[in-house]
């Protein structure tokens, strides 16, 4: 016979997202301004966010096992700190979160139960969702859980999930623990798994918004996003944190911090001459933002670390003025081009004065009903 907590969670598998947030008090108009919400976010059009809200009224949930290996669980904080209720307790719900070792209740042989029920139970259908890189050295004995290593494990989980999205830079590149020296011999989740579709979900830690929408994206459209180079989801990846910062009309005009207490860091000026790495990051932080869209790193003050690149630990010193980046502000390339056009123009102006004096002279000098001195320099025959 089933138990109590068995019927629970049978009659919890068949809800939907729609019928969760009813129960839970959230009504139609707010669930609809979420889905509209996160429309944007993924950047869907009308038709997108029709075809998503349908799937969170009437899809149902999808098995979700989440492994934390060498990281410090600043992703899952990131993601349960949302400030959408929906994000924060709805979607949790939704996917069904079968097995976390941060934030499920059971331990031991119990948690180690579920995690392997899951895996069998829904085999290809439940989503894998990965923080941490993964230790190879000394036979990866740097990180065991229930006694296997994070690599026995990863290669376990991973070999029948539908799609693996890794969380943060050090699934996605390693972060900190893969920096040189390297002592673990720290490897992220694309070089450890392979044969499977990998998302990569770049930041330290990424944007709760940013999680949600690429889980959101998989309910809706049963597919992963489309990603760009480094495996990250163009919908949140494919614009430079420098092009969509506020600050940029500064860059633009030459007006830069100098020094993190000086005038112009009070004023609000540049931070690139201080290290900002916003003209090489590729990010959504200045248009998402963090805290319910109240701010961002640079917008407190400090500039942009590059935390959604690859080895952005191994980068250069954080406030070392990026070396050679190319390109100039739109103010003084406009000088230079301005510069450049008064100079062709000045020469052009002068040899036509030149060669004007030259005809002229000719003119003068020849007597009525002359033909004008040749300068061919050949003798006539």
């Amino acid at each position: 016979m089933l138990n109590e907590s068995t019927l629970a969670k049978s009659a919890c598998q068949k809800e939907t997202i729609y019928e969760q947030a009813l129960a839970r008090g959230v009504s139609r108009r707010d669930f609809l301004q979420f889905c509209a919400w996160m429309g944007a976010c993924i950047g869907l059009d009308q038709t997108g966010v029709a075809a998503m809200t349908n799937a969170l009224e009437t899809k149902k949930r999808i098995p979700v096992v989440w492994l934390h290996f060498q990281e410090c669980t600043c992703c899952s904080e990131s993601f349960i700190r949302s400030s959408h209720p929906i994000v924060a307790d709805i979607l949790l719900d939704k996917v069904s979160l079968d097995y976390t070792e941060t934030l499920m209740a059971a331990s031991g042989h119990q948690a180690e139960k579920s995690l392997h029920d899951t895996i069998t139970k829904y085999k290809g259908e439940y989503l894998l969702c990965i923080e941490g890189s993964v230790p190879t050295a000394a036979d990866g004995v740097y990180c065991c859980i229930g006694g296997k290593t994070a690599l026995q494990i990863a290669e376990e989980v991973a070999k029948d999930a539908k799609a693996i999205i890794a969380w943060g830079n050090c699934a996605c590149s390693g972060c900190v623990q893969a920096a040189k020296p390297n002592p673990t011999s720290a490897q992220p989740i694309h070089k450890v798994i392979g044969g499977k579709p990998i998302i990569n979900v770049q930041g330290c830690p990424p944007i709760a918004e940013v999680m949600a929408g690429v889980l959101v994206h998989l309910l809706t459209f049963d597919r992963i996003p489309q990603l760009d180079s480094l495996g990250r989801p163009k919908a949140f990846y494919s614009r430079r944190v420098h092009d969509t910062c506020y600050r940029r009309p500064n860059y633009d005009a030459g007006l830069f911090v100098e020094t993190f207490d000086d005038e112009n860091a009070r004023k609000g000026y540049c931070l690139y001459k201080v290290g900002c790495r916003g003209p090489t990051t590729y990010n959504a932080c200045g248009t998402i933002r963090w805290n319910g869209g109240v701010s961002f790193p640079i917008q407190s003050g400090h500039g942009c670390i590059g935390c959604s690149e690859a080895n952005f630990w191994d980068n250069g010193p954080f406030y070392q003025r990026i070396p050679n980046f190319p390109g100039f502000g739109i103010e003084s390339t406009a000088d230079q081009i301005g510069l450049a056009a008064v100079g062709a123009a000045a020469v052009g102006a002068a040899a036509h004065a030149v060669m004007t004096n030259v005809r002229k002279r000719g003119t003068i000098g020849k007597q009525p009903g002359e033909e004008p001195p040749s300068h061919g320099g050949g003798d006539k025959s």
